[in-house]
């Protein structure tokens, strides 16, 4: 049986935010929002809370936070960048908490909600790709549940629900191949960003869209699977599924592979996380598979697609090579989209500043925030 849940969102006008407030319009009478956040839809962000009238609020910037304090109606409180987001993370009211915040920004609200004793609703794949040890820890050290968002780790967690932990061999994490699956190298390099943008099967932020576009996205995924299930890179597999139908499977010792189905809509996940370890309705359409009539799988292209080895690679060597990775692939994804860099320059600059870099094991924050300072600036040097 469910009780009444008090949820804080970080990065509610976004894809995810807006698709976790269209769940909480469909169950209000379990959920309630206590926190919302925006980083510059601040127009999107005074209609939300005039609808669901949060204690606390955020923006990012200092000047939109007064803008807001002077036309929300409600009796709710204006925060301001980082300071704001940990006050939203930490709220004492909040039970649970989902980070859907883009980029590494979201690693410190990370962990300060799993600091705070609260459950972590993880959209946010950054944190774990570049603080993954140190969240980990402090959420077992707080017993705390991290419980993921992303389609394909929410569809991992289902399939281990109940299942011996030691009698799984491997993760099999599918990815849909995006818009330039079928197309040839050449093709791919001379297509104009503007097609990156427009995957085949789901409705995301530009960031995450170009990333799917790249695989760079499954990289990070496949980074964010070692945290959350405490696996090893030789464990880990990719495979892709253009109908993204089958959102990842599990094989065990037995041969026996298990997996999770749906048609792609991200409300599932998110809803999935937020009911954890309860279900309840979600109206959406049911998955058909006589409609569908046919499932392909094909193997992942690492010439065409070099983001996926070199998340691979990040995850290998450990440390702070992730923070590396992710930071570069950050900084050039906006360059990418205006045109100031190539599909294929992203991966070339990505490999160069990681080949610059000795991974170390870190054990602060300010550590990686010391990394992702030096890898923008080797960036803004080479462009």
């Amino acid at each position: 049986m469910l009780f009444l849940k008090n949820i804080s969102i970080l990065g509610s006008t976004g894809s995810i935010g807006k698709q976790t407030l269209e769940i909480v319009r469909e169950h209000s009478d379990i959920f309630n929002v206590v926190a919302l956040s925006t980083n510059k839809n601040c127009n999107l962000l005074l209609e939300q809370i005039d609808e669901f009238q949060p204690e606390i609020a955020v923006a990012t910037d200092a000047e939109d936070a007064a803008w807001l304090k002077l036309h929300a109606k409600a009796r709710t409180k204006i925060y301001s960048g980082m300071d704001g987001l940990v006050a939203a993370a930490s709220l004492s009211s909040a039970d649970v908490v989902l980070n859907a915040l883009v980029g590494s920004i979201g690693l410190v609200p990370s962990c300060k909600v799993v600091e705070a004793g609260k459950t972590l609703a993880l959209a946010n794949k950054e944190s774990l790709v570049v603080g993954g040890e140190l969240i980990m820890n402090i959420a077992k050290k707080h017993e705390v549940d991290v419980l993921p968002v992303d389609s394909e780790h929410s569809a991992i967690f289902q399939c281990l629900r109940g299942e011996n932990r030691n009698s799984l061999t491997s993760v099999i994490l599918t990815a849909s191949g995006g818009p330039f699956r079928n197309l040839s190298k050449k093709e791919i390099e001379s297509s104009h960003p503007s097609k990156a943008l427009k995957h085949p099967n789901w409705s995301m932020g530009q960031k995450i869209t170009v990333d799917s576009a790249t695989m760079m996205n499954k990289g990070l995924e496949v980074i964010e699977a070692k945290w959350l299930f405490g696996l090893k890179a030789e464990q880990i597999k990719v495979l892709v599924h253009p109908e993204s139908i089958i959102h990842s499977m599990v094989e065990f010792s037995d041969t026996s592979v298990i997996a999770q189905l749906g048609l792609p809509d991200m409300r599932v996940p998110i809803q999935f996380a937020l009911t954890y370890p309860e279900r309840i309705c979600l109206t959406t359409n049911k998955l058909d598979l006589a409609s569908i009539s046919k499932l392909n799988f094909e193997k992942v292209d690492t010439d065409r697609f070099p983001n996926l080895q070199l998340a691979f690679d990040a995850m290998e060597k450990g440390g702070t090579m992730p923070c590396v990775l992710n930071t570069a692939n950050e900084k050039l994804v906006p360059l990418y989209i205006e045109g100031a860099v190539s599909f294929y320059q992203m991966t070339e600059i990505i490999n160069k500043t990681m080949s610059l870099h000795q991974a170390f094991n870190y054990t602060s924050i300010q550590e990686l925030q010391e990394i992702e300072t030096w890898v923008k600036r080797q960036i803004s040097e080479y462009i």
